[in-house]
């Protein structure tokens, strides 16, 4: 067995600088980065996404290769058993170049889905549970949801009443212990780092970085989506950005009242993955925790010594 790991993973909550930590470290070991971010793959999706290519060219000037951004069309479904397969992929093409790959990201369901090499079974639809749930609010859903069923799906999306149902579909498929198996030929030799930052200090960048986006084409953005003839319910199935200026833009609400839901949204939604990522290390994933406030050089360092690594010549 090498004494280095075969894959590096940086994971962390919004706003919390990972990809540049990825391309300092990708510079320094020879590495390529693989997006894990479920909304990332689709194309026409940058600025609510946060893709920020520019964040790849390194200071000096190199580019560093990535890999799993704007593979889907905007409006197609994309799941964590397609990520599977396409991570798995990727991961084999930059390891036969000889590269180091780093998986790189914010969506803690796919990572966990790779890490575990987890086996899905397609969930079936059970029409007449279907009906009793649809008769309720989606406040009382969520209610239902937290307190009986989130235990089982801990990931999910409930920003709307269909994929809330949807939820509880697959948290009580999940409960049975029969959707998701585990085998033993999951990615071997994988050093996990996180990278965590002061609540406050995450909430600030959260805040700061709403308002620049939305000056710069976010709306735009997602009203481009909308002329190109992509489904609003599908840009509000996307969540966030997508949902709550889908809903600005088709007169459900008015733009303070807009900006102000999207804040507390992506706030909870930073919230819910550090929750998530804790999951996983209850689950037997050890993650090293960096302190996202240090220097990049620090860190760096810090993320090489403990993978092993020396700089590439």
């Amino acid at each position: 067995m090498s004494d280095k790991p075969r894959l590096i993973v940086l994971l962390g909550p919004t706003a919390s600088g990972k990809t540049r930590l990825a391309v300092e470290l990708a510079v320094k070991i020879d590495g390529e980065i693989i997006s894990a971010d479920s909304r990332q793959v689709y194309k026409g999706m940058n600025i609510g996404t946060g893709k920020d290519y520019e964040d790849y060219t390194h200071s000096s000037g190199k580019v560093i290769p990535y890999h799993l951004l704007d593979i889907v069309e905007a409006g197609n479904d994309y799941h964590v058993a397609r990520f599977q397969k396409d991570c798995v992929q990727a991961y084999q093409e930059i390891t036969a170049r000889g590269k180091v790959p780093i998986l790189c990201g914010g969506t803690g369901m796919y990572i966990e889905a790779v890490l575990k090499n987890y086996q899905h079974t397609q969930v079936p639809v059970n029409e007449e549970w279907r009906k009793e749930l649809e008769a309720q609010s989606h406040e009382d859903l969520l209610c239902l949801f937290k307190q009986d069923y989130q235990a089982f799906y801990p990931d999910a999306e409930v920003s709307t009443k269909k994929r809330l149902i949807r939820a509880f579909e697959v948290a009580k498929f999940n409960s049975s212990n029969n959707a998701v198996k585990k085998d033993n030929e999951s990615i071997s030799d994988a050093i996990i780092f996180g990278i965590q930052i002061p609540t406050e200090i995450r909430r600030e960048r959260i805040t700061r970085r709403l308002y620049s986006r939305l000056a710069t084409g976010m709306i735009e953005e997602v009203h481009g989506l909308l002329n190109a003839g992509i489904n609003p319910e599908k840009l509000v199935f996307y969540g966030l950005e997508y949902k709550y200026i889908t809903e600005y833009l088709l007169g459900y609400t008015e733009y303070d009242e807009m900006v102000k839901k999207l804040e507390v949204a992506i706030h909870q939604f930073a919230k819910r993955q550090m929750t998530f990522f804790r999951s996983m290390e209850k689950k037997g994933l050890a993650i090293y925790w960096l302190d996202g406030m240090d220097s990049l050089v620090n860190l760096t360092e810090e993320m090489m010594r403990l993978a092993g690594f020396k700089a590439a010549v």
